[in-house]
């Protein structure tokens, strides 16, 4: 897994692999502690550096030289360039389908049909259904979860309950869609069928949702909407009418982009062309709106378009929660959260090129005994990586090619461990602030990672059961089962 720059490097003690987690953790600590939810916005990106400092001086210690080290750092940064560029693209389109009037339309027709008191599950199933269609739950948080928690602002709900709601449901879609990315990425790593592997993991992905379902339909039946009156929410409207020409026609942008994302059209050009049809709409339908964000001059509406792109809407509402719910998006939002993912990079590519990941990894295989503890090793490795590596491929890959012969060893078929890595490597991602993932939601939903985490039930419960099943040995594929497209049992 890990290169040496020499023959003189020798292998890292599981004290060297654990000095730079360990202080990490503590760092992290230190940053909530005196932070609290402002700790994303550099106190975190100053420990994961020093870290990746700390990390690079081991492996030095072990022989590695300053340009190996500095390699793995730009390697794990290099891996995450794709990330980058969706990040800037979702920013961008935030900005510009706010100045269309897609946002705004989305809001203003979502708030006089979803019920406050089924708003939760409701949020929950539309994401999932979006999500499995199109593969993806970054697009569909940057779109749909955008204007959901923009809807329930405007209904006096919750905004974290909302917030776990949207990612319970778009990563459902995402696990379970053929079209996602991590989903083919772990059938490839354990050398499974695709459709074998979605069916399979029906076991812990149905039932976790399910229940994620029923506690969202529980706290919206007891939810107290009265921070909406009728009164504020008509004013509410009003004020969405009053600065936009709110209409379907609106809703081009995100027809376009459903559309290209269902025929597989890569994320990026999918995102940058939407977000240019904001563009486009907004110079036909919101013409003064676009010349008020531009200011004087003949071609200010062009002006106010690229603004959004590059710096986000600004609402000129003199209502206030109006003004505040409208006034985000643009690249120049996103540059807190690239500058995390970049951080957190360095020290997952510092650990790796050190062979510190690949140190713990083995000390925690020597230890497992039953297949309990097999999968519960790689639940716990999984999320592990999530947090040392800051990746959600490296949380898949990693421990997909390290604990294929432990799980053939103990007698188990593949697709028990492609389902597990699954289970926490794809899903736990989102609950770590410093991961792409995590960062990535926070940035998108406006919700810091730590506050909507204990509401994403569905990332939750998945690795759990996991961790139940392996125990009990239920739905434990042996070995020398032979599952077909119509029988994975």
């Amino acid at each position: 897994m890990t290169e040496s720059s020499s023959s003189a490097t020798k292998q890292p003690s599981l004290l060297d692999a654990l000095i730079p987690l360990l202080i990490l953790i503590a760092l992290l600590s230190l940053s909530v502690f005196f932070y609290g939810a402002d700790s994303s916005y550099g106190p975190n990106q100053i420990a994961l550096l020093l870290c990746a400092g700390i990390a690079a001086l081991m492996g030095m210690k072990n022989g590695h030289s300053w340009d190996d080290m500095e390699g793995g750092m730009l390697h794990g940064i290099g891996l995450v360039f794709g990330a980058i560029l969706i990040l800037l693209a979702v920013g961008a389109l935030i900005g510009s389908w706010i100045l269309a009037g897609t946002v705004p339309s989305m809001i203003y027709y979502g708030v006089q049909i979803l019920s406050p008191q089924w708003f939760y599950a409701a949020s929950c199933i539309i994401c999932a259904i979006v999500g499995l269609s199109i593969g993806s739950s970054w697009t569909t948080a940057g779109t749909l979860g955008v204007a959901l928690m923009g809807i329930a602002g405007a209904l006096g709900l919750s905004p974290a309950i909302t917030a776990g709601a949207v990612i319970s449901g778009a990563y459902f879609g995402d696990k379970m869609s053929p079209l996602s990315d991590t989903t083919n990425v772990a059938a490839a790593v354990t050398s499974n069928d695709l459709f074998l592997h979605i069916r399979n993991m029906l076991w812990t992905t149905m039932p976790a949702f399910i229940i994620a379902l029923v506690v969202f339909s529980i706290i919206g039946l007891r939810v107290d909407a009265s921070g909406a009156s009728a009164e504020d929410i008509e004013l509410l409207l009003g004020a969405l009418q009053e600065e936009f020409n709110i209409s379907l026609v609106s809703m081009l942008p995100l027809a376009l982009l459903l559309f290209m994302a269902w025929r597989k059209v890569p994320a990026y050009p999918t995102l940058i062309i939407g977000a240019l049809v904001g563009c486009v709409i907004a110079l036909i339908f919101e013409p003064e709106t676009a010349r008020r964000l531009g200011g004087e001059g003949p071609l200010a509406a062009l002006k106010g378009a690229w603004y959004s792109l590059f710096d986000g809407y600004k609402s000129s509402s003199s209502n206030e929660d109006v003004a505040a719910l409208l006034s985000k998006g643009g690249m120049s939002s996103m540059l807190n959260t690239i500058w995390l993912i970049i951080s957190a990079m360095a020290f997952g590519g510092a650990m790796e090129r050190a062979g510190f990941l690949e140190r713990i990894v083995n000390w925690t295989l020597s230890r497992v005994k039953t297949v309990g503890g097999l999968v519960t090793s790689t639940v716990l490795t999984c999320f592990g990586m999530n947090a040392a590596a800051g990746d959600q491929y490296m949380a898949i890959i990693i421990p997909g090619r390290m604990f294929r012969e432990a799980f053939a060893e103990k007698g188990l078929h593949g697709l028990n461990l492609s389902r597990t890595l699954e289970d926490s490597g794809t899903i736990t991602s989102v609950l770590i602030p410093w991961n792409t993932c995590g960062a990535y939601m926070s940035a998108t939903l406006g919700i810091a990672t730590f506050t909507y985490a204990p509401f994403a039930l569905f990332n939750i419960l998945c690795p759990l059961l996991a961790i139940a099943y392996g125990w009990t040995h239920f739905k434990q594929l042996p070995l020398d089962a032979t599952p077909t497209a119509q029988t994975a049992k």
